[in-house]
């Protein structure tokens, strides 16, 4: 066969903007090779949200490489903008396919930052970085971060065994708690049976040790006595050099029996000595805004007799207050008197309300210490000679929650981070409804006609779902003040992140460079950018009004709003919470990719961390798949690769080098096996469509199937350079290319151990409106730009050319129309895609009428209104014609069409 000419980008642009007046030119990438020499290979770097950290524990981050410029062994150096060199730890996250770095992580110690910005470039000096040091035996990892030592046992129930300051105890017997009731709350139980599942250790890793940032994986479960486990656990712990705090990664994986299992509490118990006079011992909870609770265990203020102005403030400071003896005679001699209060508890029992509780000791009354709407999430214990503090990172979004500190008026107090509060009802994973005989496909899919829900039997359980929290702990040589209190919280919050411009990612060429930047100067990208802005806001403000919170909900949207009732359909079958559907997640994080801004990165960082856990099952007979949306969100039967895809988690990775989602990332790279046991398309194509006898074949479509795998593929060949993966990915890509009708061939059987599709004996083209709505799209072009496979090229320029085209050149080219199909908004990027690479400004002009014509998404954007008054049950705004899916499309639509045909 003949090779194929193809058009220079800058030749495109030439030829474009002569044949058109310059209206439909090519991405900015054309300058790709200019910008990478003007930089010289350096990135610069800027605080996320130009927020940088008064209060520094450590900080880690992802930085992107241009193709061939970084060898592989290189090492990196970080200047600050006032030229001081920053120690710093490198290590590889990706690689090209010439084996330079692609992406790296970096991570500094626990060292003030006062830069604005910094510039990070790669060095062959060799520096011997001084910093943590680890001890790992047969049983035992000891770390030192230069100042505080961890003790970590390699079996058992305690995570740290002791922390150890100055060679004095700050904190013991850390461990994983987890509560278990056999009925729920609500449930009329006879008796209801409660028990301690203690958190077992299966296995413990080493994950990272360096000098700067050292990684502790801790696998195991929560059993009962009898070995029972109804929780997988995986645990990272995170030590940087000069810390005085560590961070903990806290994911749970349900394993048990939602009929039966119910979790009363699930949090991380520490035992602290207390060595303070019980004047002298402190309780800290951070309220609202920058409210603080503050109190001692004996206070002395509010006395009938006054101890005097030094004893006071030393006591309201949290700093040791004078010998007793140096008290007026008054005080001194009945202070023993002054109730001590041991115990104390923060809890939040949903979005808008917390209470401050305590009491003198387990059995006797508990007294109201202060009420507010959103607690932070910090809490603290301790004196002037040493105090621990801990924390839950988006307590009051993930309720509920609940902060303990009990006994602290003993020699040792005891403080649990609840992730699940005791205080509230129990966690209740059980199917909204029974069934209501569906127990046949036909049934099934007559349901489903009617609500959109996709039921079946069994297929609604939680099992295998998993969530993920962050927490942090401070270990103290005194009681903090206020404001750094504040500072804590700060850092816990709103973690510090620094990050490379998304012009500078969109001239490196990751992520398939699907975005512009304001170097884009039009009027249509202004208009652009004005309903970008709008539709996030928008969802900003459904998540606040409608309360998208608490712990199994956060960062997940809504599918579709019900104007009639004025809410979104929470309890309508299929239209209830969205899993990615249409690809929200994408669209969020091209979105932070366009701007840069902090709120968006963090709104998509919640949806990745809910949408890769809870919405996809990490084990059981459904793993490694997705669900549909659904009422629960593990509720829906269509199991699918398209909910737990790659494709939606590495832009968190990329730009945080987080562990936990390279694990979620990682599950899915064997995931096409679990289809040769849940069938996507069982109940609508016959068995010999997909049926098959073969252990090593199973049947992909080449869309949403297809689309996950190869971002897994991708991935994981990306991170390790695995041979076996490429060549897979490799084949799949080869063997779809060789097709009859390429990707309108629609699917076929796969090879599980060669990647290789079997070639389809059909001659018919088809095509489905959500083949390249799940991802598909973004990975393809990113591969297509990766690796030039013609035959692949050919086969994916040929789908984006004609799924929007008029039947008549269809048939002309395919050799039948494809019929009506859906979502032609969407669709125009793919057009856009094949305009750019076949230099066709006719195909370029039918885009953007395809995008504008709205068909399958937003013909007009709707007006938002406000509602308030007896109508609702609270005030909120709407807005006509809104919904997730056609939000989602239309922004990915606008930001690759824009990206693929204008000027820079």
């Amino acid at each position: 066969m003949k090779k194929q000419t193809k058009i220079s980008r800058r030749t495109f642009v030439k030829t474009s903007s002569a044949a058109a007046g310059g209206a439909y030119l090519l991405s900015s990438l054309s300058t790709q090779a200019d910008f990478i020499k003007a930089k010289g290979g350096e990135v610069q770097l800027n605080w996320l949200g130009d927020a940088k950290p008064i209060h520094n524990q450590g900080l880690t981050w992802g930085v992107s490489w241009p193709k061939g410029k970084i060898k592989r062994n290189s090492g990196f150096e970080l200047i600050a903008d006032d030229n001081q060199e920053v120690p710093i730890q490198s290590w590889p996250l990706a690689f090209w396919p010439d084996g330079t770095l692609k992406w790296t992580g970096h991570a500094v110690p626990a060292i003030p930052l006062l830069a604005d910005n910094f510039t990070l470039k790669p060095t062959t000096r060799v520096k011997k970085l001084e910093g943590i040091k680890i001890e790992d035996s047969e049983s035992l990892i000891t770390i030192d971060t230069g100042g505080v030592i961890y003790k970590l046992p390699k079996s058992g129930n305690q995570i740290i065994s002791s922390i150890l300051k100055a060679g004095k105890t700050m904190a013991s017997n850390g461990r994983l708690i987890l509560l278990h009731q056999d009925a729920a709350d609500e449930d009329s139980a006879s008796a209801i049976q409660r028990s301690i599942f203690q958190g077992e250790i299966s296995k413990v890793t080493l994950e990272q040790n360096a000098a700067l940032r050292s990684v502790v994986k801790i696998e195991g479960s929560h059993q009962s006595e009898a070995g029972r486990a109804i929780v997988n656990f995986v645990v990272r712990l995170y030590f940087y050099h000069k810390a005085d705090a560590f961070k903990m990664i806290h994911t749970i994986v349900f394993e048990g029996d939602e009929k039966q299992d119910f979790i009363k509490g699930l949090g991380v118990r520490f035992d602290l000595p207390m060595h303070d006079e019980l004047h002298d011992r402190h309780v800290r909870f951070a309220g609202e805004e920058e409210g603080i609770f503050a109190e001692a265990v004996r206070g002395l203020t509010g006395l009938r007799r006054d101890p005097g102005r030094a004893v006071i403030e030393a006591q309201l400071a949290g700093r040791k207050t004078p010998p007793i003896e140096m008290f007026p005679e008054n005080v001194s001699r009945n202070i023993h008197y002054i109730p001590a209060f041991g115990d104390y508890t923060l809890f939040q029992g949903d979005s808008d309300s917390f209470s401050i509780r305590k009491r003198t000791a387990e059995g006797h009354s508990w007294l109201n210490a202060g009420k507010g709407k959103r607690a932070r999430g910090l809490a603290l214990a301790g004196g002037p000679s040493g105090s621990f503090g801990f924390g839950i990172r988006n307590f009051w979004q993930s309720y509920p929650g609940q902060l303990d500190i009990k006994n602290a008026h003993l020699d040792q107090s005891e403080v649990t981070a609840w992730l699940w509060a005791p205080n509230s009802p129990t966690m209740d994973l059980r199917f909204y409804h029974d069934g209501m005989g569906q127990d046949t496909y036909p049934k099934q899919l007559d349901a489903l006609d009617i609500t959109y829900e996709d039921y079946e039997p069994g297929f609604g359980t939680a099992k295998g779902v998993g969530r993920t929290s962050e927490l942090n702990f401070w270990v103290l040589d005194a009681t903090p003040s206020h404001e750094e209190l504040n500072e804590m919280m700060q850092y816990l919050t709103e973690p510090p992140l620094l990050t490379a411009s998304p012009d500078y990612m969109l001239q490196v060429g990751v992520f398939g460079g699907l975005w512009y930047t304001d170097r884009l100067q039009s009027d249509r990208a202004e208009a652009f950018d004005k309903q970008l802005l709008w539709y996030f806001e928008f969802y900003q403000k459904q998540v606040e009004e409608h309360r998208w919170f608490g712990f199994w909900d956060f960062g997940d949207f809504m599918h579709t709003y019900d104007r009639d009732r004025h809410v979104w359909r929470y309890d309508v079958g299929g239209f209830a919470w969205d899993n990615s559907e249409l690809s929200t997640d994408l669209w969020l994080w091209y979105y932070y990719l366009r701007t840069g801004q902090k709120e968006v990165f963090r709104l998509a960082e919640a949806m990745t961390r809910h949408t890769g856990e809870v919405d996809v099952h990490h084990s059981g007979p459904f793993a490694p798949l997705g669900s549909r949306h659904n009422v629960m969100h593990w509720g829906c039967s269509a199991k699918q690769l398209r909910i737990s895809t790659a494709a939606n988690r590495r832009f968190y990775y990329y730009l945080t080098a987080d562990e936990r989602t390279g694990d979620l990332m990682r599950e899915q790279v064997n995931a096409a096996e679990s289809l040769l046991k849940v069938v996507p398309i069982r109940k609508v194509a016959p068995k010999d469509t997909w049926g098959t006898d073969d252990p090593n074949q199973v049947y992909l479509g080449f869309g949403t199937d297809w689309g996950a795998i190869a971002a897994a593929w991708l991935t994981e060949w990306e991170r390790t350079e695995d041979k076996s993966i490429r060549d897979k990915l490799l084949a799949s890509m080869r063997s779809i290319g060789n097709q009859p009708k390429g990707f309108f061939s629609m699917g076929s059987r796969m090879n599980l151990k060669t990647g290789e599709f079997e070639i389809s004996k059909s001659q018919k083209a088809s095509a489905s409106h959500l083949s390249a709505v799940f991802g598909l799209t973004e990975i393809a072009i990113e591969l297509y730009e990766l690796l030039g496979m013609e035959t692949f090229n050919k086969a994916w320029l040929q789908y984006c050319q004609y799924y929007n085209a008029s039947p008549e050149e269809q048939e002309k080219v395919l050799g039948n129309s494809l019929g009506k199909l859906n979502l032609a908004q969407g669709h125009a990027r793919l057009t856009a895609f094949a305009a750019r690479e076949k230099a066709d400004t006719r195909l370029a002009k039918r885009a953007w009428e395809e995008f504008y014509e709205g068909s399958g998404g937003i013909k007009s954007h709707g007006q938002a209104k406000f509602i308030s008054g007896n109508k609702v049950l609270t005030p909120r705004t709407e807005a006509e014609g809104v919904s997730t899916n056609a939000t989602a499309q239309w922004g990915l639509a606008a930001m690759h069409c824009l990206a693929l045909l204008e000027r820079k």
